[in-house]
């Protein structure tokens, strides 16, 4: 079992070492850009990484074209800002000296946010299909929330996918204006309408689930802001897909 690690990246010379370090144990590296300025792409060739140049698609759409530059069917997708745990590395590691007997693997996915590993909040365990038979499995999600869906039955291995996410409030706002853009642009693409009671309602109940039921309290002044966070992602969703479709 040999296995083809694919990043996508576009402007990513702070994380991409990091990445790139966790994954030498693959039998080839494969970064595909779509138009970085700074220096990426030389971070990637010494990295020994195989580096391609291919104009946006989308999420899926770029991943889907990654897996196909591959040399071998078993792909390990992983993202700039992302990083296997020694413990993950050793785990699939021994997996390829073997034969798989799963058409892909899950992992959990721990994330750094503003200097802090996050054990709740419905961030954590947060599995992940990452690494996959691409033969039996493909990446879907026009928009945003990309997954890997797979056919056949999936294996779960312990060690963690490490998540840096933002180091700042401001950049988690940022992210959140740049996404929700996208998920109201899914919403309109759908032909889903929005209501007074998904504007009002479900932000209180999403700040309610990652604050209380899902133990965000426990991950300090963090959790607080990602529960805030969490709120005003589904209100400005859907405040953005009501107004574009008043608009148009």
């Amino acid at each position: 079992m040999k296995i083809s690690a694919t990043l996508i990246t576009l402007n990513e010379e702070e994380n991409l070492p990091r990445a790139l370090s966790s994954l030498s144990f693959c039998d080839e590296i494969i970064v595909v850009d779509s138009g970085s300025t700074d220096r990426t792409l030389d971070i990637a060739e010494r990295g020994g990484a195989r580096v391609i140049e291919n104009p946006w698609t989308g999420f899926s759409g770029q991943k889907n074209f990654a897996a196909e530059q591959a040399r071998n069917d078993w792909v390990l997708a992983l993202d700039a800002d992302e990083a296997l745990t020694e413990e993950l590395q050793t785990q699939i590691a021994a997996l390829a000296a073997g034969s798989p007997g799963h058409a892909g693997y899950s992992f959990p996915r721990k994330a750094r946010y503003l200097g802090r590993w996050i054990q709740h909040s419905g961030w954590y365990p947060d599995r992940k299909v990452r690494l996959y038979d691409r033969r039996r499995g493909r990446w879907v999600g026009d928009y945003v929330h990309e997954s890997v869906v797979v056919n056949g039955p999936v294996g779960e291995l312990s060690g963690d996918l490490l998540h840096y996410t933002c180091e700042s409030f401001s950049e988690h706002i940022r992210t959140l204006d740049r996404y929700t853009t996208l998920a109201a642009q899914e919403h309109a693409a759908r032909g889903l309408k929005v209501g007074w009671s998904q504007l009002i309602l479900s932000p209180a109940w999403a700040f309610i689930r990652s604050y209380f039921l899902k133990l965000g309290f426990l991950d300090g002044f963090q959790g607080l802001l990602i529960a805030r966070a969490a709120s005003f992602y589904v209100f400005a969703k859907y405040a953005k897909a009501r107004a574009d479709s008043q608009a148009g």
